[in-house]
């Protein structure tokens, strides 16, 4: 399944987030990470979470050092701050709120679907 880059693009930020509430971490980590949650149905690229990386750093939600990997390679490697610590509890609720209104939706239509449904007469033209 590919999802679309719409949808890519509105859950990206709150992964991150999310993902760094359990420590910090650093790029390769992270796509492993998305991987892993989403059963290998999402795959990251480079060009489309390090920009965000720096984004979310640019807004204040992110602090990143520089360090040395046990490999000996370096790695940047990126933490919440307190205010990213303090907008993961938002997205949460926006998030929940735009889940419940699709389960809704779907569930209206897999009951108009499963019974046969009516579209009321409408006819496409």
């Amino acid at each position: 399944m590919n999802l679309s880059k719409d949808l890519m693009a509105a859950s990206s930020a709150p992964l991150i987030l999310a993902i760094l509430a359990d420590g910090e971490s650093y790029g390769y980590e992270i796509v492993q990470r998305v991987a892993e949650l989403s059963g290998g149905k999402l795959h990251w690229t480079d060009g489309m979470m390090y920009p965000l990386l720096h984004r979310l750093e640019k807004q204040g939600y992110l602090a990143a050092v520089w360090r040395v990997a046990e490999t000996g390679r370096k790695r940047k490697y990126y933490a919440l701050t307190d205010a990213g610590k303090g907008v993961i509890s938002e997205q949460q609720k926006q998030w929940q709120v735009v889940n419940n209104a699709l389960n809704n939706a779907w569930r209206s239509t897999d009951n108009m679907i499963g019974t046969g449904g009516s579209n009321d007469g409408f006819q496409p033209a």
